[in-house]
């Protein structure tokens, strides 16, 4: 079966496909593509059996990384947590994947990835050379229950209690995508990698996902004394809202700015007709993480990338001297330098 190879920022054909299939994301979306181009120069290209001058009823969206330091390679797609291909018959996947195999092996290319919500229910193992490689939790809460049935969910402590205790602080909250707000939401983001001991994205990326997407997204913080303590940035699209980037002041993390937050947002998603929210991936050996986002009432699901050729995965241990004295400089460095440092690296990770 013929693959042909198509521009999702040039050919009409994908939005309108993404219009019309029930698992099109804000990740398949020219608008995230076009920020990843803007931002980090990788170029998106769509893989199809649909033929040049039809209408187009498939496709596996991927963008092209170059980079000197981790290689060339092929991810769909970068910084989202999953990217369904879209196909009505899966032979033609297979056809995609086959094709995809093929062309990495003829121009050295490191890698493939894809990011499918279910692999093992497309058979990658048995109809592939793709094979299972990272795995993460998904975290995704139905909305289809009434607000209160919502909230009653939600743990009775850590969420329900804490949401009781906010409405006693007098925050202040703002919503929408204003380079004021982009403000707001850098300075948390940044006072957050600094506390995981990463750096933070460049804001030329945050900036981009504004400008490409428009009303699809949207920053929501909260303020005390007219200090911002706490933010999260949310994606619109199909049906659901996710939940992509969120940062605070610990300082203030006793005041529950957060988890006032992701009620906003839910509430938010269930009255404007979403049926979905999600809450994002969690990192398997983030135990933390996992349960916080459990104590929503959502259901989560394991959630694996898929490589070709596939890397062996190899036992996590205790961590290295060097990785661990790597993220102490990290979060010691000036802002000027952790913001240069993230500018600089990110391009190379996606």
């Amino acid at each position: 079966m013929t693959v042909h190879q198509i521009d999702p920022l040039q050919d009409p054909r994908w939005a309108e496909l993404l219009q019309a299939h029930p698992q099109a994301s804000i990740f398949h979306t020219p608008g995230w593509l076009e920020s990843l181009r803007r931002t980090y120069g990788y170029e998106p290209l769509v893989l199809t059996t649909s033929p040049p001058g039809s209408a187009l009823t498939n496709g596996v969206v991927f963008c092209r990384i170059k980079s000197w330091l981790t290689g060339e390679r092929l991810v769909s797609v970068p910084f989202a947590d999953h990217c369904q291909p879209l196909f009505e018959r899966v032979e033609d996947f297979y056809s995609v994947l086959e094709w995809t195999s093929q062309g990495l092996r003829k121009n050295s290319r490191k890698y493939a990835e894809i990011r499918p919500l279910d692999g093992n229910a497309l058979g990658l193992s048995e109809h592939s050379a793709f094979r299972a490689g990272k795995t993460f939790r998904l975290h995704l809460l139905d909305l289809k229950p009434s607000l209160d049935d919502l909230l009653r969910a939600f743990d009775k402590n850590s969420v329900q209690r804490r949401l009781r205790r906010v409405a006693k602080e007098n925050l202040v909250y703002e919503e929408g995508n204003s380079t004021a707000l982009l403000k707001k939401f850098y300075h948390l983001q940044v006072l957050t990698r600094r506390r995981h001991r990463v750096p933070p994205q460049p804001d030329e990326w945050f900036g981009n996902l504004l400008a490409s997407l428009g009303e699809k997204v949207k920053i929501r913080v909260v303020s005390k004394d007219a200090t911002p303590v706490a933010s999260i940035l949310t994606l619109a699209f199909n049906g659901t809202v996710i939940y992509k980037y969120g940062c605070s002041d610990a300082t203030y993390n006793n005041l529950a700015g957060t988890p006032f937050l992701f009620w906003q947002a839910i509430q938010e998603a269930k009255q404007g007709g979403y049926h979905s929210f999600d809450m994002g991936r969690s990192d398997i050996d983030n135990p933390g993480l996992i349960t916080f986002k459990s104590h929503w009432g959502t259901a989560d699901q394991p959630l694996t990338y898929w490589r070709f050729p596939g890397a062996a995965r190899s036992p996590k241990g205790e961590p290295s001297q060097a990785k661990e004295a790597g993220k102490y400089i990290v979060s010691h460095l000036p802002d000027s330098l952790l913001i240069f440092l993230g500018r600089t690296l990110y391009k190379h990770a996606g």
